[in-house]
């Protein structure tokens, strides 16, 4: 996902609270290709360190960016006071790592015709609204990036310098994610020393911080409040 996954939640906190939507490497718009969940790790951490001294008050992150921040909380156990990591999968499948280059080797270029897009959009649960962005992204990404993203989301293990965080870290997962994702929330959760384990309910991958943003705002600001 991009930006405009925390489109709404953003609109909501930025009355009282100053929002940065950080752009990953190889998703649309962005300046550079992927390379590493630690490279963009490093990267957000440069900024941080360049711009607001050191560390920030929270850091959300979904799927690629809840690993991503799993990552800088293990580069940086100061980096934030609080963090949200939403359905980030932290056990590594070689198969999977493996299939993802000859399945997009074949298939990529369907993303071109829309019919396709509203096929994956449609499994996504993504709301409809959010389509026309979903399209034009999703065409910008290029067939390296892709594959180059996916492929080290299939791959990425805890570090073990993430139990020295000091954040106060809340993980949510779907009640109806596959069961890859719903253990990984169990195993950050017992890396993370007084983390918070939230399971949505009935909700599936995603599904809270995007379809649910005004919700999603409410769970930040009930973080930072405790």
């Amino acid at each position: 996902m991009s930006w405009w996954n925390y489109k709404d939640a953003a609109e909501s906190l930025q009355k009282d609270y100053h929002v940065i939507l950080p752009i990953l490497d190889g998703h649309a718009d962005s300046d550079k290709p992927f390379t590493t969940i630690e490279d963009n790790a490093a990267e957000i951490i440069a900024f941080i360190d360049a711009h607001w001294g050191g560390s920030v008050l929270l850091i959300g992150g979904l799927s690629l960016g809840g690993q991503v921040l799993l990552e800088m909380l293990s580069q940086r156990s100061d980096i934030c006071q609080y963090a949200i990591i939403e359905s980030a999968l932290v056990i590594p499948s070689v198969l999977t790592h493996t299939l993802i280059q000859p399945a997009f080797g074949c298939c990529y270029g369907l993303i071109e015709h829309k019919w396709f897009s509203e096929l994956q959009f449609k499994s996504l649960r993504i709301k409809s609204c959010l389509f026309d962005r979903y399209y034009r992204d999703t065409r910008a990404i290029s067939r390296k990036d892709m594959i180059a993203f996916l492929q080290a989301n299939s791959m990425y293990a805890l570090k073990e310098s993430i139990r020295h965080c000091t954040a106060k870290v809340c993980i949510l997962v779907g009640g109806r994610e596959k069961n890859a994702m719903r253990k990984s929330a169990g195993m950050i959760h017992q890396a993370l020393q007084g983390s918070i384990l939230q399971v949505l309910p009935g909700l599936y991958h995603g599904e809270f911080s995007i379809n649910q943003g005004t919700d999603y705002a409410k769970q930040i600001r009930e973080l930072v409040s405790r």
